[in-house]
């Protein structure tokens, strides 16, 4: 193995490795299938994929440009993840307090579907605020040489296709998992998901709080 491709791969874990437990798939698809239980397996598996799209493009533009857009805002990260942690921290409260309390369209409502695939099962579900601002940071580092472009670049890319993989395959077969566990073991992983988000969203928000506070004098 060259070095070129050595520097690739440990890219590419490090990639996977830093985004895969805060994108956090398989606590997700309990939720994911919560929220579309009236849906016919076809709906399902097509709002699976369009989610494994969004959370693809959402990584890949938080990594190559986030930066830049939170310097054009003249916001900063602990700030994102402040706003971005109350959401979430919203969606698990509710989440944990009834499923059936996140809106859901209408068999009939087909636009409402299609835009239930970006709110809230993208983001912040799926892609939150901590995803988001792991990717600005994983981004961050800017390559100084034409070289350092062409070895991370496909290291970033390939390691969020991965993790945008996990997304789909969890999303997709969620509905297996539910019939392997029964409905009282679903309901159990859905509150559990519920209240791991809930805690996701408040370590968000102490994260970006902290930050904060270490800027204020004396």
């Amino acid at each position: 193995m060259t070095a070129d491709l050595r520097q690739i791969v440990e890219g590419v874990l490090l990639v996977f490795a830093a985004l895969f437990p805060i994108v956090n798939p398989l606590g997700g698809a309990p939720i994911f299938l919560a929220m579309t239980s009236d849906y016919a397996p076809e709906e399902r598996a097509s709002l699976a994929w369009r989610i494994t799209v969004n959370a693809f493009i959402l990584l890949v533009a938080s990594v190559a440009t986030g930066t830049y857009v939170l310097e054009f805002f003249g916001l900063s990260v602990p700030v994102v993840q402040v706003g971005g942690g109350v959401v979430v921290s919203t969606l698990g409260w509710r989440l944990l307090q009834d499923p059936s309390a996140v809106d859901r369209p209408s068999p009939q409502a087909a636009p409402q579907r299609r835009n239930l695939a970006f709110y809230p099962l993208t983001m912040p579900l799926t892609v939150g605020p901590g995803s988001i601002s792991v990717a600005i940071t994983i981004g961050a580092n800017h390559p100084d040489s034409v070289r350092s472009f062409l070895i991370n670049v496909p290291a970033i890319l390939i390691g969020v296709t991965l993790v945008s993989a996990t997304v789909f395959v969890a999303y997709r077969y969620a509905d297996r998992l539910s019939r392997m566990i029964g409905e009282t073991g679903m309901t159990v992983l859905l509150r559990l998901s519920a209240f791991i988000l809930l805690c996701i969203g408040v370590q968000i928000v102490w994260n970006g709080a902290s930050a904060l506070l270490r800027t204020l004098p004396g």
